[in-house]
């Protein structure tokens, strides 16, 4: 088992160093594009090179711009957050769709009492 652990060790940082590579934004590669870094990276994966030339040149390690943070940012963006029966819009929908729900009530009542009619002259005209 032991044997196997250096062939794991190495395939293991392959896989992590390209997967970093890919979710890494384009604005925090240093050096070359992303692209041929992802290439080195497949290439020179068995031997180490291009994993390690990844982690130690590739990517830019410093703290995000500005001092921001995706916490940071979605904090800025939250929006308020209203509760259904104190959301004007929604209760205007809901009426909306209660009229339409009652207009199409209304259109099947008639049509099923024209159908009635009609079946009932038809009886009495001894035409069933």
């Amino acid at each position: 088992m032991l044997r196997y652990l250096p062939f794991l060790l190495v395939l293991a940082l392959w896989i992590y160093a390209f997967i970093d590579c890919l979710n890494t934004p384009e604005e925090e590669v240093r050096g070359l594009p992303k692209v041929v870094w992802v290439i080195i990276i497949l290439l020179f994966g068995e031997v180490l090179v291009g994993p390690i030339a990844w982690l130690v040149a590739g990517r830019n390690r410093r703290g995000p711009v500005a001092g921001s943070t995706p916490s940071e940012w979605h904090r800025n963006q939250r929006t308020t957050w209203t509760a259904p029966d104190d959301n004007p819009e929604f209760l205007r929908s809901l009426k909306e769709e209660a009229r339409k729900d009652e207009s199409m009530l209304k259109d099947w009542e008639a049509d099923l009492r024209r159908r009635e009619d009609e079946l009932r002259r038809r009886e009495s005209e001894g035409e069933i």
